[in-house]
């Protein structure tokens, strides 16, 4: 449900965001909810289809002649590819406001069963994934001394559970160089976030579901499901606040937690595990 109050504000007005993996999931909740309050957004995403269904919920959603909605379809680990293509877009309508970064997959399986180029699928979509825009879009932001750019990491980009031992590293990553831009971007004015949402019901979790270990579904499951709208919510409203770290639903108490009892905390874990492999008919 999207607030009455912030859409009678439209606090977006005249703003204009770039939401890389914005034609799915949150990414899409997104950028209909930055739609809705006043703004104009360019989504990229590889699948013409997805983009092609988004742009047309979008564009019925503009409140004014004003707005746009803009589609580019490409993979955002392709920097030459990429560049132009996000250099047509600004050349035509201004340089963005925002860059919303929500690329991104999971893949869980048991460690045994993954190869060295499952690792580096995951970090190539999760993390250049999201690095490659913010390198195009980096260089308007610093001419004009003001921009705000924001990364999607994951729970699992502060905590661990088994079978996300291919995606927690880039998750982890991310937050990495979400701090240090942070750090080094406040000279120019630069604000940046990222968010950490918990298991959302998207299109990418029903994937991730099929193969999922099933220790790592019981888990999962003992934790609350988010919709992709909920997550937008807040997401927007952070933004609005300029908060550095995003933290929809169990994820705030999850990073508490893990920060003040991080041993108390992996112990919880542990024996959620040790119950799961029970339930499973395994030993641990």
């Amino acid at each position: 449900m999207v607030n009455e109050e912030l859409i009678a504000q439209q606090p977006f007005k005249g703003k204009f965001a770039i939401i890389p993996g914005g034609s799915k999931g949150m990414g899409k909740a997104t950028a209909k909810l930055f739609i809705q309050l006043g703004g104009s957004i360019c989504i990229i995403a590889r699948g013409m289809d997805a983009l092609n269904k988004t742009h047309e919920e979008c564009y019925k959603l503009k409140l004014e002649e004003s707005q746009f909605v803009e589609i580019i379809s490409c993979d955002t680990t392709d920097m030459d590819k990429l560049k132009p293509l996000i250099t047509d877009v600004i050349n035509k309508h201004k340089v963005p406001d925002y860059l919303f970064n929500f690329v991104g997959y999971a893949y869980a399986q048991y460690l045994e069963q993954l190869t060295l180029e499952d690792f580096k699928r995951n970090m190539d979509i999760n993390y250049y994934g999201q690095l490659v825009p913010t390198l195009v879009v980096l260089p308007y932001f610093l001419e004009g001394k003001q921009g705000y750019v924001t990364f999607t990491s994951s729970v699992m980009g502060f905590m661990a559970i088994m079978g996300f031992t291919t995606y927690c590293p880039s998750k982890y990553a991310l937050f990495g160089l979400a701090e240090v831009l942070r750090h080094e971007l406040l000279p120019y004015n630069i604000k940046v976030s990222i968010l950490f949402p918990v298991d959302t019901d998207t299109p990418g979790l029903a994937e991730e579901n099929k193969i999922k270990p099933q220790e790592c579904k019981i888990i999962s499951g003992s934790g609350t499901l988010m919709t992709t709208e909920e997550v937008a919510n807040e997401f927007i409203q952070s933004i609005l606040e300029g908060s550095f770290e995003i933290l929809p639903g169990e994820a705030a108490i999850q990073i508490k937690d893990m920060r003040a009892n991080p041993d108390d905390m992996r112990g919880v874990l542990d024996r959620l595990y040790k119950r799961a492999r029970r339930k499973t008919g395994r030993k641990i």
